[in-house]
C-alpha cells in the first residue's frame, strides 16, 4: 500500500479515526488555545509564533479584509449573490479575482524589498534595476483613491516600528520601505506614500514570510469582507445586478 500511502505527502497533518494532530499537536489542544491567526501561522509556517509575532501578524491581517464595492473582488461577491449563486461560490469567484493586478501587490512588495535587502549598490539602482525586469510600477506606494494618504499604512508601520524597538523584528524592511518611500517621492516631486500593500510587505517581511505567502494572506483576509458583503446582498435581494445600472450604457466603438 506505500504506492497508496505515499500518493500525497504533508507534515502538516495527520489524522486516523479518533485522531487528529496539526503539525505534531493534538487538535483538542489547540482549540480554546490558539487564536485563529496563530493558528494560520502554525498552519503555513509550522511553528506557533509568540504573542507579540501574533499580535503584529492580526494587524495586518485585519487592515485588509475590505475596501468598499469598488473594489473589484468586492464588487464580484455581490454580482455573483445577485446571480443566484451561493455564498461559496459568490466567495470563490471573487478570491478568483485577486491576480497580479487586484491582490498581488503585497508579493510584489516582499519581493521587491528582499531585492533591495540584498542588492550590492544604491538604492537608485536597486529600484531601476527593478524597474528593468518588472516594470515601472514599483508596488507598494501611491494610492488610486487615497490621497495623499492611505490611513491604514500609518497605523501599520507605527505598529512594526514599535515591535522592531522591542526586539521582535529587526527593523531591517522597515528602514527599506521607508528608503523607497523617499527615494521614489523625491525622483517623482510629489509624494508616494506606503499604502496598505507596502506596509503589510513590510510586516510579512518582518516577520519572515515568503513572498508568495503574502498574496495568499491577503486572500484569507480580504475573504472576510467578500464573505460580509455576499451575505449583506443576500438579505438586500436584487437580481441579475451587473457593475452599472442598467440605464448607463458602455461606449460602443464599432462603425
Amino acid at each position: 500500500m506505500s504506492d497508496v500511502a505515499d500518493w500525497w505527502r504533508t507534515s502538516i497533518i495527520d489524522m486516523e479515526p479518533g485522531r487528529i494532530d496539526i503539525r505534531g499537536r493534538p487538535i483538542a489542544d489547540l482549540i480554546g488555545t490558539l487564536s485563529f491567526p496563530q493558528m494560520i501561522w502554525l498552519m503555513v509556517r509550522g511553528d506557533v509564533p509568540d504573542e507579540g509575532q501574533a499580535r503584529l501578524f492580526e494587524a495586518a491581517l485585519v487592515s485588509a479584509v475590505d475596501h468598499g464595492p469598488q473594489a473589484p473582488s468586492i464588487a464580484t461577491a455581490r454580482m455573483s449573490v445577485t446571480c443566484g449563486l451561493d455564498l461559496n461560490n459568490a466567495m470563490a469567484s471573487a478570491v478568483n479575482l485577486l491576480g497580479d493586478v487586484h491582490g498581488g501587490a503585497g508579493e510584489q512588495a516582499v519581493e521587491l524589498y528582499h531585492h533591495v535587502a540584498d542588492y550590492e549598490g544604491d538604492l537608485a539602482t536597486a529600484l531601476e534595476t527593478w524597474r528593468e525586469e518588472h516594470g515601472k510600477i514599483i508596488p507598494g506606494f501611491g494610492h488610486r483613491f487615497h490621497k495623499p494618504v492611505d490611513p491604514r499604512a500609518p497605523r501599520l508601520m507605527a505598529l512594526v516600528r514599535g515591535a522592531a524597538d522591542t526586539g521582535l523584528c529587526t527593523g531591517r524592511f522597515v528602514e527599506i520601505g521607508e528608503a523607497i518611500e523617499a527615494e521614489i517621492s523625491a525622483k517623482k516631486g510629489v509624494a508616494l506614500p506606503m499604502n496598505i500593500d507596502g506596509a503589510t510587505a513590510v510586516i510579512y517581511a518582518e516577520l519572515g514570510f515568503e513572498p508568495p505567502l503574502s498574496r495568499g494572506l491577503f486572500c484569507l483576509s480580504r475573504s472576510v469582507g467578500i464573505l460580509a458583503h455576499a451575505w449583506e446582498q443576500m438579505q438586500q435581494g436584487g437580481r441579475n445586478k451587473g457593475p452599472t445600472p442598467p440605464q448607463y450604457r458602455w461606449t460602443y466603438e464599432g462603425d
